[in-house]
């Protein structure tokens, strides 16, 4: 295993940091699409249920079956992978930010219209402060389930260590076959728990210290 790593030191490098951008990029874009749909639920609460249906209904939708419709559309290659992870990367957080504005104490909001700030002016200074931690969570979850619809996503030659996991699959028997496919499980866990505490330095960061725990 070792000599295999070593042979291999810097494609695995490569790849990993592969991995871990394009899993950062969906769900950098992802949030953005959340946060601004659940303005718009927020703003129209019959909207509420239907926005909880659309995100049960499509973490449903099997990783390969996404693809499958993607590849028509977006062919082949990063482009696939990149919308198939955003894809899913919406939804937590979607959930998590409609929960954490709907959460903000509404004598809060009331005392800042009063001191005459817009509509605008109320959801960046007070509602999107106050709810970040629930949003920030949902934003974990996210990129933690995006970590493992990334390495799926290499059956159309998206980029990272799923490759690896595939290849060690396709050449079950052979000589490198289990170390393939350790290297791209191990790969994406540690990928996964180097971002998440990332984000939890994020989260120290820039919550408001008012309201954390």
């Amino acid at each position: 295993m070792w000599d295999f790593i070593g042979d291999r030191r810097e494609q695995i490098a490569y790849n990993t940091f592969q991995h871990a951008n394009l899993v950062v990029q969906a769900v950098v874009v992802a949030t953005l699409i959340a946060l601004a749909l659940a303005v718009v639920v927020v703003a129209v609460p019959r909207l509420e249920p239907v926005s909880n249906a659309v995100s049960a209904i499509g973490l449903t939708i099997p990783s390969f079956a996404l693809v499958g419709l993607l590849l028509p559309l977006l062919g082949i290659g990063a482009m696939t992978a990149f919308w198939a992870v955003a894809f899913y990367a919406v939804f937590p957080v979607l959930r998590n930010a409609v929960v954490g504005l709907r959460g903000v104490d509404p004598g809060l909001l009331e005392s800042a219209r009063g001191m005459g700030m817009n509509p605008v002016a109320v959801l960046l200074r007070v509602r999107l402060p106050l709810a970040w931690p629930v949003i920030l969570a949902g934003v974990r979850v996210s990129m933690q389930m995006s970590m493992g619809v990334a390495a799926i996503a290499a059956y159309v030659l998206g980029p990272g260590l799923g490759g690896y996991i595939f290849t060690g699959i396709a050449q079950i028997g052979g000589a490198n076959a289990v170390n393939y496919a350790v290297v791209g499980t191990v790969g994406v866990v540690i990928v996964a728990l180097t971002v998440d505490l990332l984000l939890l330095l994020l989260g120290r960061l820039t919550t408001p210290k008012g309201i954390r725990a």
